[in-house]
């Protein structure tokens, strides 16, 4: 049941004052929380309407306070959950995930495509490959070696080799091809 009254006292520094009922009787303690949130204090003098309730000392507290004369407010009420308007719908949220997982498919796809060059480093492929005992290992220098035919092939089938100084096709001249 909603009572009718007026702020009669107010300490706005503690936050708290005494409403009297317009229907008389003693006045009733009245809290700063009580009051709807719209930005203005309480005043003096104030026309309010309010519920009686119980606060924590157990003597009777004004509880869900209106103020007629203010713009309409809803009151504050602790209990009720907060409200999330600004959150987007169920299609609002899954219409970004789902370009992420498209986008994400899309470039996986493409990454597992893609063509790699070869190395400079990497051996030619098996098949191109000279048939013989010697494969490319990565030995560059005639220090290497182990015989002339070994270095010719090294020359012909290997990359990056270091055993022809004066380009003539002759690889490991002096050590181990003399021709």
């Amino acid at each position: 049941m909603r009572i009718e009254g007026t702020l009669a006292k107010w300490n706005d520094d503690r936050g708290f004052g005494f409403i009297t009922p317009t229907q008389g009787g003693a006045e009733v303690f009245a809290h700063v929380s009580a009051f709807p949130r719209g930005g203005q204090r309480p005043r003096l003098g104030e026309r309010v309407t309010f519920e009686i309730g119980i606060g924590k000392d157990g003597k009777p507290q004004a509880k869900n306070i209106l103020c007629p004369t203010r713009p309409t407010v809803k009151p504050y009420r602790r209990s009720e959950p907060a409200r999330h308007r600004d959150r987007p719908g169920l299609f609002g949220r899954l219409i970004p995930l789902g370009f992420v997982v498209a986008l994400g498919v899309y470039g996986y796809g493409e990454y597992t495509h893609r063509e790699t060059p070869q190395s400079a480093y990497e051996a030619p492929s098996s098949d191109a490959e000279a048939p013989g005992p010697f494969h490319c290992d990565g030995r560059t220098h005639c220090s290497q070696m182990t015989s002339c035919a070994e270095a010719e092939f090294f020359l012909n089938n290997c990359p990056n080799v270091k055993m022809d100084g004066n380009h003539d096709g002759e690889p490991c001249e002096q050590q181990w091809c003399n021709y």
